[in-house]
């Protein structure tokens, strides 16, 4: 049971733990399904806020919202990462504050390209549903040498962001994040790809936590483990559909 989401391989081991607690009720699909619904809820009633908040000619508060969402979110993420049974009061403060953040840089790239986060919500959406149906009819499949595969792709990309923050701090910029270029553009492209197929493994550890029967507490757990893959994916859309944007201007 090993996932390239670090929330849902942690969820795995969490699972292995704790069987026979809460034997009665098991964890369930349907019951993932319906917490990772009520975290979206959370997610996007917080974003909304802020959204509207800046849409009213509150500006100053981008920043503010962008660190205040992104920091507190990434401490609640360790935390549930660490403590996978407080996720039931762990997750939905998580995704209030990634609502916050999400809220923010969502209407900071609204600025400049008025209607992009929509366009992105959308394309998450159709994303998301897509990869759900080639996983539910076994077109998309979490085997082995797809999770090698998956593994070393989500190494190199965490080595690509690691080096381009330190190398920032010698004042080495890359040009990655603010370059519209084809190169640009097919790194972004391939990175979303990751993000998208990351889901796969994340359906596909869910159904190997009901397998065995883990408890139904680790329903929020998982329901957490979906929602940092999709946010991941919600960025790394944002990000490519402006740079193409930037483009045609």
């Amino acid at each position: 049971m090993r996932s390239n989401n670090p929330v849902l391989s942690k969820f795995a081991d969490t699972a292995r733990n704790t069987l026979g607690l809460d034997a009665a009720t098991p964890m369930t699909v349907a019951g993932t399904a319906g917490k990772a619904g009520v975290l979206l809820l959370v997610l996007a009633f917080s974003s909304a806020l802020t959204w509207q908040q800046v849409s009213a000619g509150r500006v100053e508060l981008i920043t503010p919202a962008m660190l205040i969402g992104g920091i507190g979110g990434f401490i609640l993420a360790m935390v549930t990462a660490f403590k996978p049974m407080w996720a039931r009061w762990t997750a939905p403060l998580y995704a209030s504050l990634e609502g916050v953040f999400l809220g923010g840089i969502s209407a900071l790239y609204n600025l400049r390209f008025a209607g992009l986060p929509q366009q992105a919500v959308l394309l998450t959406i159709g994303v998301a549903a897509g990869v759900f149906v080639l996983y539910r009819f076994r077109i998309l499949r979490a085997t082995e040498g797809f999770k090698r595969m998956m593994m070393a792709a989500m190494m190199g990309i965490m080595l690509f962001y690691l080096i381009s923050f330190v190398l920032g701090f010698f004042g080495v910029n890359i040009g990655y994040f603010t370059s519209s270029g084809m190169l640009a553009i097919g790194i972004n492209l391939a990175i979303a790809g990751v993000a998208a197929l990351n889901l796969v493994l994340d359906f596909d550890r869910i159904e190997e936590g009901v397998r065995m029967g883990a408890p139904k507490a680790m329903e929020w757990f998982a329901a957490f483990g979906l929602m940092v893959t999709l946010i991941w994916l919600y960025l790394e859309l944002l990000r490519l559909l402006s740079r193409l944007q930037g483009r045609r201007d």
